[in-house]
């Protein structure tokens, strides 16, 4: 219970706090800057929060954004409408997901050095397909992905709104999200029980695929250019956002909520440190502190209740 309220609690606390340290934090603009912020991020850390359940890692996450991005620019680019576009660069990052899961499945290489290994590969190729160079002849309506409103609130908001309850549904109302927790918990056992692992395990690997891919094009449309450098260091804070919510490394739990919790502590950090004018440096040293900090609790908390 203590675990699964201290998320909450940290957030409450970081607000209440940057509340009082800067008169600028409250304001709408700032607010609204928040939610577009760390809308990707916390797209991210929703399929990455279906493959820490699962007891996987996917560290290429940061790559298949910046993959995902370009290839959708790069059709607008050339006259392809911005619907199809984006549809592109979410397909991009779900066909990238789905190989992951197919190489760790089919070849039984643990998933931090398939992904890893994909990191590299897919970033490589981002590079190669664009010569290094950032797209910039998008179609000005593409910025209503990542700046756009809805009665006063930002449309990212409501896209991610949409991504959050297609995810929990998928964890909490549907045989995948079932699996996903028993081969978390023990895939040994899950196998004897006829559970098709493989087949699972490639399918929500895909889906994070495809949420990086839109995390890409809303990373895109923020900027107005498809960058193949884009999305470096997105992995740390995936899995940083979903440890920070309660998720276990060692697999087996996690919640959306606890997901989305955790990506607003970091972007409530992220705001606040430079509303502060606190050494962006520090920031990732915050952010690393804190998955050493949650993880040390979570094992603390399983090696009581084992006792």
């Amino acid at each position: 219970m203590i675990k699964r309220l201290l998320p909450f609690l940290a957030l409450l606390i970081l607000f209440v706090v940057l509340s009082v340290a800067s008169p600028s934090f409250l304001t709408s603009q700032n607010l609204s800057s928040v939610v577009r912020q760390t809308a990707v991020f916390n797209i991210l850390a929703l399929g990455m929060t279906l493959i820490i359940i699962s007891s996987g890692i996917d560290l290429s996450v940061g790559s298949i954004v910046a993959l995902g991005g370009l290839a959708g620019t790069m059709a607008m680019a050339k006259g392809v409408p911005i619907p199809i576009g984006v549809l592109l660069g979410i397909a991009t990052g779900f066909v990238c997901g789905f190989i992951n899961g197919m190489l760790i499945t089919q070849l039984r290489i643990i998933p931090f050095i398939v992904t890893l290994g994909m990191m590299g590969v897919l970033r490589g190729f981002a590079l190669i397909i664009s010569d290094g160079m950032p797209v910039h002849d998008v179609p000005k309506g593409f910025q209503y992905l990542g700046e756009g409103t809805v009665l006063g609130f930002p449309f990212v908001l409501l896209v991610l709104i949409v991504c959050a309850v297609i995810v929990h549904f998928v964890l909490e109302h549907t045989r995948l999200g079932r699996y996903v927790f028993a081969i978390g918990s023990n895939p040994d056992a899950a196998i004897y029980a006829g559970i098709p692992v493989n087949f699972h395990t490639v399918a929500i690997y895909a889906l994070c695929g495809g949420l990086s891919g839109l995390a890409g094009l809303i990373e895109a449309s923020r900027l107005s250019t498809g960058q193949p450098t884009a999305g470096q260091g997105y992995e740390l804070q995936a899995i940083a956002a979903v440890v920070i919510g309660g998720g276990s490394l060692r697999g087996g739990e996690g919640t959306v909520i606890g997901t989305l919790v955790g990506g607003f502590i970091m972007g409530l950090l992220a705001n606040g440190s430079d509303l502060l004018g606190i050494n962006p440096y520090v920031q990732q040293a915050l952010i690393g502190a804190m998955i050493i900090v949650f993880v040390a609790v979570d094992e603390l908390r399983k090696r009581k209740s084992y006792a």
